[in-house]
């Protein structure tokens, strides 16, 4: 099993561990795999039977979503054991956890959805913050290919969007207020 620096299983569900200690969120095994895999350093398969045997073991939860979390016993021993990851693994693992989390917070606050109503297709577009709501848009749209198209591009720039709404929203106009 020899890949890079890993030499056995051991050291797939200590790299788990080190991962599932530091994401925000519930992930699928999928996303496990994703976040340990750099620099070939570990394969799919390894990943695919550590995961069932760390729920087996109690260090991962498996959720009805068929996502998993870790346990308090997982972050215990991973706390123990995570000085054994390599250092440049350690870091190039932490850039993708970190990377994930930015993705999972922004995914969380900014939403778009295709809807279907009698009059045709809509996007609806949100952006949150902490606080609440910030903006809910419902545009229609000529086409599933356009529709996606707006989908895309509010999701890469939704931040932008809602200021340029807002500064256009609030410029100063010649009437008085």
């Amino acid at each position: 099993m020899e890949h890079g620096y890993i030499r056995d299983m051991l050291d797939v569900k200590v790299l788990i561990l080190y991962a599932m200690a530091r994401v925000k969120t519930a992930v699928t095994a999928q996303q496990i795999y994703e976040l340990c895999y750099q620099d070939e350093c570990v394969n799919y398969f390894d990943v695919m039977q550590a995961i069932p045997q760390m729920v087996e073991t109690g260090h991962l939860r498996k959720l009805a979503n068929s996502t998993y979390e870790i346990t308090p016993k997982g972050r215990e021993d991973g706390a123990v054991t995570e000085n054994s990851v390599v250092y440049s693994l350690a870091q190039r693992v932490l850039a993708a956890v970190e990377r994930f989390n930015r993705e999972e917070h922004r995914r969380h606050y900014v939403k778009s959805e295709l809807l279907t109503q009698d009059s045709g297709l809509y996007v609806r577009l949100q952006l949150d913050d902490q606080v609440g709501n910030l903006m809910d848009l419902k545009l229609m749209a000529p086409s599933v290919a356009q529709a996606k198209k707006i989908q895309t591009a509010f999701q890469k720039n939704a931040e932008a969007f809602y200021q340029t709404v807002m500064e256009i929203l609030l410029e100063d106009t010649d009437e008085t207020e």
